[in-house]
């Protein structure tokens, strides 16, 4: 039944919208419905019919009643549908009519038969009584499970609301049963299920008393709950009603003093009553409270029956009045209903549609308005220019706004039956055609024409014709574009309309240059669908100007154009080649990567399949497709570029751009970097395997695209070669060596890789020898290095070995390494600049790679060398003592000779013997080999040490014996009488303004050596300026003065004494700065480190071989 009477509202539901969409959509196929009115009439009228179907559908059963009553009735009296269908219908029918169902209180009475019996006599007997309004209906025990399909009956007695109300009579000893109440809510509770509703709940306890009371007058006792009850609310309502019953009953025991059951009750609810109730309902009140709604507690003795009463009538005794007056509450649905869901779903539908249309009509409407008066605006007479260029702005942005519309969708709130959009498009347009004819088309025709003219009329030698020439063509053809709709150009007619009048008579220059683009794009947008908009050309012109600009720019811009439309196309057909297409099932990125990749249309497969041919029908269309602007099927362009030089050029460019494009592609490649010497080998190995090489399957595809627009052989040559290959296809190399034709338009580009590979230059089809780069010898060396390196992996002492093999290239001796890694970087710079990535990365950084690998490890032990045999002794030596540390302590100057000489020092041997291959001497300056040291990293500090003490050598034994030779001449100084300067015992006196140049030989020959320096001012005697005694002492001085340089061997040298006077020399040196150069040893350190080491470099030979061992 639930099935069906949904199936029934969807079924009119889905009509009436289906209805609504053909009306609104598709009736315009058949036309039966032609205007907006009777849509909307239509519309009203289909919510209303389904509205009234839905209705008469909840009360159908009214309907199936009328003819069921005139159908005979089955005699079958346990059958409860028929005694509800036929006996109760029809009573109620006639006592009360149609409409019964708004008339009369349903209400539910179950528990004992006796119970029942006592409250409502003969309901038990006669299944339901009807009497003043309401009808009782016989529910049977609560203790037993319902009998669904009678309360199923009760259902289409009254559909929407089957109960007003349940009462549910007990005697006292069943309301002392915990268990009885337990399982009569229980069964309520399934009552409310099967009926979809929970009524309310009236509990009625019927008294009993030891005599009769039948002439007691009888009134309403008891007690209504609120909706939201609790123990304790029901414990307060029994409470209160203790007072009155006592009042109540007094009187009518003064009365009778047998009618006590008033005075009784309140006696019995003030002691244990109250307690009793609020213990015996807690349960219900929680436990079932959203499945149960207790509305009252009623409290009776049997009530008497009534004599006369007709069969099913009912005379209600007065004690029913506290039920039967209670209207506020009429219970609560239970689970879902469809039938009332989909009523009010139609009636919220129906108020949405009519608020939508109110929406609709204010919207369109206050549109309508808007538009009126910009229509006004527009065609006011009077208006300025600039008044009418705005209003026509406005207009425009009104039609385009009106046109998006009607592409896409009219806004929601304009909708609902009443949308204008399309009609008041059509009515817009004819004004907009007479305003923009006047302010645009005319007045840019002009400005194009004037243009033009002037341009026509330069002489034709005049050098405004080349300059005019790009802004000429746009012009002309923007000009034929308004001559000719159909070819209308929206972007590029807007672009140059608005480039052709930067301003406006009449207009301020930032309203026409803010408002020109939005005018110009819409009626550049529009043209085409308005051919009527079209402009007269002025043919004459027109052939002058193409005339002009065909001498001037030729036939570039269209060729540029069908160049780029041709790779679209080709675009489409042809995916992007990338890496992993490019090495087939060999594993590239083990070797290199990249995330580039070269476009599907710079393929050979490309060439061959579309491009090639796209060329072809280019040349063969030409005429018709070159340029319509410069040229017209009555005066064709002259033909003073052939088809063959067209094609000429078109294949050329395209070339270039495939050469381009795989260049990009390779020079992006990156070689993988390893970790260790386990990973070198691993990677050489696969890189020189002949069959799983990426390197080789990578150089085979460029071969194969190197050769791409290569003319075809002959075809007896391409069938005997096929079968060749078929007979002796298990012999067939790895690397393809045959030349597979001659020369092509990619040989400037792929020319030194098929070089490499024998395809250059061949004889036989054999590659070339050693004496000649090629890509096989290149693989053979790097064979070579990668069994050396398996060979230093597998050693007893894999470290020791490295060191070894490191140490003859430091020392300038030449290793396989170091030639195959010069090899590399000849065939990379035999490939050229363009190849430079390429080249790069696939042959030197495998080897500079592998280099790095052996020499860095190398690279932290020759640190530690010069640590221990340079560097702990120079510490050992100088640390702590003047000048290489602020202290008394000086230094010993032949231990520092010790160090520093030229060819015999310390240093200078440890770096010629241990270094000579990867540093050299290039006059006093030690630089690193640019070729063998590759891989390593001189620290910088290193470098500018040994380069600091090789300049001071030179100074230092100049004649190859330790000193320094220089001259000093006193200068005359304010208030200085004489100055007396002593050197290791050499002496310089100045007297009186008398100058002399005094030779110097530092260190002297003296078993004192020191400097000590005296003046005499005019004020006072000889006092000492200054007295430094030691070898260092020259340095001291030194220290002291302020040096200024005069020239690239002169100094001056300036000393202020205490009482403020400056004492003044010049220096001369033989070489450099002389003693000056000394002073650089003030804080000087020899640095630990000769080369910049990864954290763990020093570790890495025992890493690599204990990765190796555990493979």
């Amino acid at each position: 039944m639930k099935n069906a009477n949904m199936m029934k509202y969807f079924v009119v539901l889905s009509l009436a919208v289906a209805v609504l969409l053909f009306i609104w959509f598709y009736q315009g196929e058949l036309g039966f419905i032609s205007s907006v009115e009777q849509k909307w009439y239509c519309t009203f009228g289909i919510i209303i019919v389904a509205s009234l179907g839905l209705i008469l559908m909840r009360n159908s059963e009214g309907i199936a009643e009328l003819f069921q009553a005139s159908q005979p009735t089955s005699t079958d009296d346990d059958a409860p549908d028929d005694v509800l269908a036929s006996g109760l219908l029809s009573h109620l029918k006639t006592r009360h009519g149609l409409l019964w169902r708004n008339k009369i209180r349903i209400l539910l009475v179950v528990g004992e038969n006796t119970a029942a019996e006592a409250i409502a006599p003969g309901l038990t007997t006669q299944q339901w009584l009807e009497g003043q309004g309401t009808l009782l209906l016989w529910g049977g025990g609560v203790q037993a499970e319902p009998d669904e399909a009678w309360l199923l009956g009760l259902r289409k007695l009254r559909r929407r609301r089957p109960l007003d109300g349940v009462v549910w009579v007990m005697n006292e000893q069943q309301s002392t049963q915990a268990g009885v109440i337990d399982q009569g809510c229980r069964q309520l509770q399934k009552r409310g299920q099967i009926l979809k509703q929970q009524a309310p709940v009236y509990l009625w306890q019927v008294c009993d008393s030891a005599w009769q009371q039948d002439d007691r007058i009888t009134q309403p006792v008891g007690c209504l709950f609120p909706e939201k009850n609790s123990p304790e609310k029901l414990a307060a309502s029994l409470q209160k009603l203790v007072a009155p019953l006592r009042q109540r009953g007094m009187t009518q025991v003064l009365l009778k003093n047998s009618h006590d059951f008033l005075l009784r009750l309140a006696n019995r609810l003030e002691r244990k009553g109250i307690a009793h109730w609020q213990q015996a309902l807690t349960p219900m009140l929680r436990e079932y409270a959203k499945a149960l709604s207790l509305r009252g507690l009623m409290f009776s003795l049997p009530l008497a029956a009534k004599s006369g009463v007709a069969q099913h009538g009912w005379l209600p005794d007065a004690a029913w009045q506290g039920v039967l007056n209670d209207r506020a509450v009429r219970g609560r649905r239970v689970g879902f209903s469809w039938e009332q869901s989909a009523y009010y779903a139609v009636m919220a539908l129906a108020l949405l549609w009519l608020a939508g249309s109110i929406l609709s009509f204010f919207t369109n409407r206050s549109q309508i308005a808007t538009v009126r008066d910009q229509v006004d605006l527009l065609n006011k007479s009077n208006a300025k220019p600039m008044e009418q260029l705005v209003a026509l702005q406005l207009f425009g942005n009104t039609l385009g706004q009106l046109q998006y519309r009607a592409a896409h969708t009219v806004p929601w709130y304009q909708q609902f039956g009443l949308s204008q959009n399309d009609a008041l498009e059509s009515a817009l347009w004819p004004h907009y055609d007479a305003a923009s004819l006047r302010l645009l088309r005319e007045q840019a025709a002009d400005e194009l024409h004037r243009n033009l003219s002037e341009m026509a009329a330069l002489p034709p030698d005049s050098p405004k014709r080349a300059k005019l020439a790009r802004a000429g063509y746009d012009s002309l053809k923007a000009y034929l574009m308004m001559a000719n709709p159909d070819k209308a150009d929206a972007e590029f007619l807007t672009r140059v309309l608005s480039a052709n009048e930067p301003t406006r008579t009449g207009v301020a220059p930032g309203l026409w240059q803010g408002m020109a683009p939005s005018l110009w794009t819409f009626y550049a947008e529009n043209l085409p669908a308005h051919p009527e908009w079209r402009i007269k050309p002025d043919t004459a012109m027109v052939a002058q100007v193409r005339q002009v600009l065909l001498n001037q720019i030729g036939q570039r811009n269209a060729e540029a154009t069908l160049y780029q439309n041709m790779l679209q196309s080709v675009a489409q057909n042809y995916a992007d080649m990338g890496l992993a297409q490019m090495v087939g099932d060999t594993d590239a990125q083990s070797l290199f990567t990249t995330e580039q990749v070269v476009p599907g249309m710079f393929t050979r497969q490309a060439w061959d399949g579309q491009v090639q041919k796209a060329i072809d029908d280019a040349v063969s269309s030409r005429r018709e497709e070159i340029d319509w602007v410069l040229s017209d099927n009555k005066h064709p362009a002259s033909a003073d570029v052939s088809p063959d030089a067209l094609k000429a050029r078109l294949t050329e460019r395209y070339f270039t751009d495939f050469s381009g494009a795989w260049l990009d592609f390779l020079n992006s490649l990156h070689w993988k970097k390893a970790q260790n010497l386990s990973d070198v080998t691993d990677q050489l190995t696969l890189m020189s395997d002949v069959r799983q090489s990426p390197l080789i399957a990578l150089l085979n595809t460029l071969a194969y695209q190197g050769q791409t627009g290569q003319r075809s052989e002959a075809l007896s040559d391409s069938l005997m070669k096929s079968a060749q290959n078929l007979l002796h296809k298990e012999k067939a190399p790895v690397i393809d060596q045959r030349v597979s034709g001659p020369t092509g338009p990619l040989d400037s580009t792929f020319g030194p890789l098929l070089s490499l590979m024998g395809k250059g230059t061949t004889t036989n089809g054999v590659m070339n020898a050693d004496s000649s780069l090629s890509l096989q010898t290149f693989l053979t060396r790097v064979t070579r290095v990668r069994l050396k390196l398996q060979q230093v992996a597998n050693a007893s002492d894999p470290q020791q070995m490295t060191q070894q093999m490191a140490q003859t290239v430091f020392q300038g001796k030449t290793v396989d390494l170091t030639e195959t890694q010069d090899y590399g970087s000849l065939m990379a710079a035999s490939l050229g600049e363009e190849w430079s990535g390429f080249g790069r990365e696939m042959f030197v950084q495998p080897l500079t790679q592998a280099w790095q690998t052996v020499l860095q490890p190398s690279a932290a032990s020759l640190n530690t060398q010069w640590q221990t045999s340079i560097v702990a002794n120079w510490n050992s030596a100088f640390a702590g003592r003047y000048p290489f540390a602020s202290s008394g302590n000086d230094a010993s100057l032949p231990m520092l000779g010790q160090f520093i000489r030229a060819n015999s020092g310390r240093i200078e041997q440890f770096l010629t013997r241990q270094l000579a291959g990867v540093l050299h001497k290039e006059g006093n300056t030690w630089v690193p080999d640019q070729i063998n040291s590759q891989g390593l990293q001189f620290n910088p500090e290193f470098l500018q040490a040994i380069n600091q003490l090789s300049q001071l050598a030179d100074v230092l034994f100049t004649d190859g014996s330790q000193g320094v030779h220089f001259e000093l001449r006193a200068q005359p100084a304010r208030n200085v009488v004489e100055t007396n300067l002593a050197i290791d015992g050499q002496r310089l006196r100045y007297f009186n303004q008398m100058e002399s140049w005094q030779s110097f030989n530092w260190p002297g020959a003296t078993y004192q050596p020191g400097v000590m320096l005296t003046w005499t001012s005019v004020n006072g005697g000889a006092r000492l300026f200054g007295d430094y005694q030691g070898s260092w002492g020259l340095i001291h001085w030194l220290e002291k003065a302020k040096v200024t340089k005069l020239d690239e061997s002169s100094y001056r040298l300036a000393l202020d004494t205490p009482d403020g006077l400056t004492l003044s020399w010049i220096l001369r040196t033989q070489l450099g700065s002389g003693p000056l150069a000394l002073l650089k040893l003030r804080g000087f350190s020899l640095p630990s480190k000769i080369f910049v080491v990864n954290a763990g470099a020093s570790d890495a030979m025992v890493s690599n071989n204990s990765v190796l061992e555990g493979e």
